[in-house]
């Protein structure tokens, strides 16, 4: 199975963690190449201006929007790796609300690393995409 992972990118050790992760299982995991770049501290001209508050900038520049529905496309399934981020257990941003958004439509399964995030304006559209929540156990994916 080819799963594509995701998150938001304040968890980009993480993502690259799980995709490794995932390899080790037997998955084709893959990850947008400059989350690997970051993790190896290279690109850091991009990562601190997204810390300055570049995001969006940074994301047309970078055509990641494309980028990731491309890669999803490709891909038979999603990796959602959701941790805590400012306060919010299992964070989903709305980035990858998009993203889970593109997933489902294209008949992709939808992974989250972690449960269900709670106290989100948009939890509905959430669990409408009926996410496989593995608890933390990347083994546990079928």
């Amino acid at each position: 199975m080819k799963i594509y992972v995701l998150g938001s990118s304040h968890f980009y050790k993480e993502m690259v963690a799980c995709k490794d992760r995932l390899r080790e299982l037997g998955y084709d995991g893959w990850i947008h190449p400059d989350y690997e770049a970051f993790a190896r501290g290279d690109k850091q001209d991009i990562v601190t201006r997204w810390r300055n508050g570049e995001r969006a900038a940074i994301k047309r520049e970078n055509n990641y929007l494309n980028e990731h529905y491309g890669n999803i496309l490709a891909s038979d399934a999603v990796l959602i790796v959701n941790l805590e981020k400012q306060g919010v257990k299992n964070y989903i941003g709305g980035n990858v609300l998009i993203e889970m958004g593109q997933a489902y439509v294209n008949g992709k399964k939808i992974f989250f690393l972690n449960g269900m995030p709670e106290g989100l304006s948009y939890m509905d559209e959430i669990e409408a995409m009926d996410p496989i929540c593995l608890n933390g156990d990347l083994a546990a994916i079928a």
